[in-house]
């Protein structure tokens, strides 16, 4: 497994696991379970109290601003830090106790990979496979050729991996994680550095791997990303839990935008702000706002309403209706801040 520098993960401290009455994640139960837990550095409040829950199965989006403790979760809860306090369980067993146990059904890209730049994509894998003490020697080439062929790395294998782009790198720690059948998959940023086509097959990778019963575990700044490939998702910034929860029920809990298409932007303008529509935006023959909740009376606002206002005052309405909330949406209305997305 890939670990925080690309070589395999082997936690400093991590002791075996005797069983001590522990037992594997339940089918339909939680693969990942933290409890409280905290990382401090110095006075430094990386990770707060957090409590997280990852159903088995799911695609699982960890999703929050470069810096919002990410990054920071994950080195806790595969073993390569310590937590300052709280408790962490992953597939059933506490981390980092149970590391030996627990890493040999976790893949992981954590951090980018980080490679042998005078050895070939081959022979990289070959050299995390051979580090790995659950390999099988006996089928390792046909491992590697068959994790290289999933990444869409089988024409750049034989090239030194000094000349590989960004993206491509990024291709062959996802390799590195797939050598072997895993339980669980945790990738911190796996799209950094691809084109859109690329980023496009490792969504579709994720979902083949998902079909396959794997669950992944995936972190992103890209809300977007999240969106389009995520089952359940959870939201951190400054080092707290927002929320957590499927990705349909998130984007569910924020109000759509009312969205108005006519020759007449102005005039429609003018009668939504009278009606109580916020935050309008007007572009050529389209007006976009927040529509209004309560009325005087603490009623819901009808928005047939206020499409025949827009009648009444001569707007010539083409359009009328709800743009679906996003998660952008979801996160603005939790955190009442925008997605700093290069913070």
């Amino acid at each position: 497994m890939p670990g925080t520098n690309g070589g395999p993960a082997t936690p400093r401290g991590a002791e075996a696991d005797h069983g001590g009455g522990e037992s594997p994640a339940d089918p339909g139960g939680l693969v990942i379970e933290t409890r409280a837990l905290t990382k401090r550095y110095g006075k430094h409040l990386a990770v707060d109290r957090l409590d997280l829950g990852v159903p088995e199965g799911s695609v699982f989006g960890f999703l929050g601003p470069n810096g919002s403790g990410k990054t920071t979760t994950i080195r806790m809860l595969m073993g390569l830090i310590e937590p300052t306090s709280g408790t962490a369980r992953v597939l059933g067993r506490p981390m980092p106790r149970a590391a030996r146990t627990v890493l040999p059904q976790v893949g992981a890209l954590i951090e980018g990979p980080a490679l042998y730049g005078f050895l070939s994509g081959r022979d990289n894998l070959l050299r995390y496979d051979s580090a790995d003490p659950a390999a099988d020697p006996r089928t390792r080439r046909r491992r590697a050729e068959a994790a290289l062929d999933r990444v869409g790395l089988t024409a750049a294998a034989g090239k030194k991996t000094k000349a590989y782009s960004l993206g491509m790198k990024q291709r062959l720690g996802l390799a590195a994680a797939l050598l072997q059948p895993r339980r669980l998959l945790v990738l911190d940023e796996p799209t950094n550095g691809l084109d859109p086509q690329g980023m496009r097959e490792i969504r579709t990778l994720v979902r083949e791997l998902a079909a396959e019963g794997t669950t992944v575990f995936l972190s992103s700044h890209l809300l977007d990303e999240i969106e389009q490939v995520c089952t359940h998702a959870a939201v951190m910034t400054r080092g707290r839990l927002i929320t957590q929860g499927p990705v349909a029920d998130l984007a569910a809990g924020a109000r759509g935008r009312l969205v108005v298409t006519t020759p007449d932007p102005g005039e429609a303008a003018r009668v939504l702000k009278e009606r109580g529509v916020a935050d309008l935006v007007v572009t050529e023959e389209r007006v976009t706002g927040e529509p209004p909740g309560k009325d005087a009376a603490g009623r819901d606002t009808d928005l047939a309403d206020l499409n025949a206002a827009l009648v009444a005052a001569g707007v010539r309405v083409r359009g009328f209706g709800l743009e679906r909330a996003s998660l952008e949406d979801a996160f603005v209305a939790l955190t009442g801040e925008g997605f700093d997305v290069a913070g």
